[in-house]
This record gives structure tokens, C-alpha cells and sequence, in this order.
């Protein structure tokens, strides 16, 4: 595993994939299940894992928090930069932090906060859980309510945060005064376009952002990975064909429930069965699996 301190040359290097979490049928972590997804992923050349939201881990307990950072620190190659999280609520937040704090992790990402919630005490919130990890975290922003820009920035210069990733919502993507004000106070080279493969163009082109994360790039890595180096060559023809080969299963995700959607989708594509999804999520009916399993297939055929 990747042990350096967070350089901005990383958010531009690797798609950050963000996988689910494989299970058995009692709900314990499939160890097995996770490794074949490590390995597809990384044999795609990406070298970026991040375990939060597909993961599901609002709802994990924290009980097996330390067997799933031992279990990601093992899976990792020598190369590859593993971000587990933390959160969403400030007691998990604390909890997790200081089991983070033990191990060599370079940074872990913050869930968005779900329980009530102001942004002063947002921003004291992760200070302490910054402290209490030893170690700078990567913020994950999906609205503009828990914290304003220059708090941001102010999180950073005092070294609690390394990072940004960026899924908040804007109509059009190309006017979002939120994101340009924060730019003004965070650096587009620490910050990554944080809802997959649709937005990732515009946040990179029109705002500069380094990269961004991904789902679908668990089942496709080579393709997710070759359209961040086309956008990062300012090839945009040649990317936004690549994106487009993911949009079908995006909207599915869309419609259907981001996490429940991919983590079905991965055993559909055969990369490892990724077993049972903890409860407050549930998984796909027959039919919406019938409905996703030709958009796999398609997405599968084109790394062909």
C-alpha cells in the first residue's frame, strides 16, 4: 500500500475508484470476494481505492472497522493508495478516528453529515477528527450547507484537510457559484469531481479540478482510467466518447440507487460476488437486475 504523505500529483495520477464492499450471505466481509475486486481494478492501471459510500459503510458497524482496515491494507499492491472513511455522524466520526490513528493509512475521507448540524460545528467536527487520526483528511462535499468556502480553506491551511471531493449539484454544471467560490479559497489540483463519469468532463475542463471519482470504473477500470488521461491531455473529443460508454448504467444507477445498483452490477459482471447488502439498503429485484445485466454486459464488451 501507498504510504506517502498526499500529494497533489495524486488526484490527478488514478481515477479514484469507489467500490463496493463484498460481503458473504451472513453479512460478515468477504475477504476472497474483496481481493478480486482489488485486482481487476488495479489490472485496469487504476491505483486508486476509495471505501465509502458504495462500500455502504454509513451503516457498517463499527465493531468491524479495524478488520476492514487490516483487511484493505493486506489487498492493497505496493502502488495502490487505499482511502477508507469515516463518519457520517460525529460520534462514528471519533470512533473510527481514533482506530484510523493505528494504522498507516495516509488519509481517510469524511462522510457527509446526516444528523443535525451547524457549520461551526461542522467545522469543529473535523478538526477534532483530524486530531484525533494524526493525520489530514480528505473532505467529501455533497451540498454546499455544511460548510462555507473560506472554512474550507481554513481547514486546510490549519492541516486538517488534503483533499476535496466535489458532488454537489449545480443547474447548468457549467455555472456553479458554490464550486467557484470555493475555488478561490481550496486548489483545484487537491480537489476531484465526486459523482462519477457524468459531471467529471465539465468539472475538469471548466473548473480545472485534478480528477475525479468513480463506480462504474470497477467494472471497466482501463476505460474509466484511459478517459482521465484522455481529459488530462485536453483530448475532450476523445473523453467524452469514453464517457458516454458509461452513461447508460450511470442513469440506471440514477434511477434505480447508486450503491445497490453497482454493488449488484459487479457480481452481474462476474469480477466477484459481491453477496449481501447491509440493511438500511436493499438489494436489486429480479427485474432491476434483468433491467442492468445487458448495460454490464455492453460496458463489459467495450474493454474488449
Amino acid at each position: 500500500m501507498k504510504l506517502s504523505d498526499v500529494r497533489e500529483a495524486d488526484f490527478a495520477a488514478s481515477v479514484l475508484a469507489v467500490p463496493p464492499l463484498a460481503r458473504r450471505a451472513d453479512g460478515m466481509i468477504d475477504r476472497a470476494a474483496n481481493a478480486r475486486i482489488v485486482r481487476h481494478v488495479e489490472a485496469g492501471g487504476v491505483t486508486t481505492l476509495l471505501y465509502a459510500g458504495n462500500a455502504n459503510l454509513a451503516h457498517a458497524p463499527v465493531s468491524e472497522y479495524a478488520a476492514l482496515l487490516d483487511m484493505l491494507e493486506e489487498l492493497a499492491g505496493p502502488d495502490t493508495w487505499m482511502i477508507p472513511a469515516i463518519g457520517p455522524d460525529y460520534g462514528r466520526m471519533i470512533d473510527q478516528a481514533a482506530i484510523l490513528a493505528t494504522r498507516r493509512f495516509p488519509t481517510a475521507t469524511i462522510l457527509p453529515a446526516t444528523a443535525p448540524f451547524d457549520q461551526a460545528g461542522v467545522e469543529e467536527g473535523v478538526l477534532r477528527a483530524a486530531e484525533a487520526a494524526g493525520r489530514p483528511l480528505m473532505l467529501y462535499l455533497r451540498s454546499a450547507q455544511p460548510l462555507r468556502p473560506e472554512q474550507i480553506g481554513r481547514l486546510h491551511r490549519r492541516g486538517a484537510i488534503c483533499g476535496v471531493k466535489y458532488a454537489v449539484e449545480a443547474t447548468p454544471l457549467t455555472a456553479d457559484p458554490f464550486l467557484t467560490a470555493l475555488l478561490g479559497h481550496f486548489p483545484a489540483a487537491r480537489m476531484v469531481s465526486g459523482m462519477g463519469e457524468r459531471p467529471a468532463l465539465t468539472h475538469m475542463r471548466d473548473f480545472g479540478l485534478a480528477g475525479f471519482t468513480s463506480g462504474c470504473v470497477v467494472i471497466a477500470p482501463a476505460l474509466s482510467q484511459a478517459m482521465l488521461h484522455a481529459a488530462r491531455a485536453g483530448d475532450w473529443a476523445q473523453a467524452e466518447a469514453l464517457r458516454a460508454l458509461f452513461a447508460p448504467l450511470e442513469d440506471a444507477r440514477e434511477r434505480m440507487g447508486f450503491i445497490r445498483t453497482l454493488h449488484d452490477a459487479v457480481t452481474i459482471a462476474g469480477i466477484a460476488d459481491t453477496g449481501r447488502l447491509l440493511p438500511l439498503v436493499s438489494p436489486l429485484t429480479p427485474a432491476e437486475r434483468a433491467t442492468i445485466t445487458p448495460l454490464v454486459n455492453t460496458l463489459l464488451q467495450a474493454t474488449a
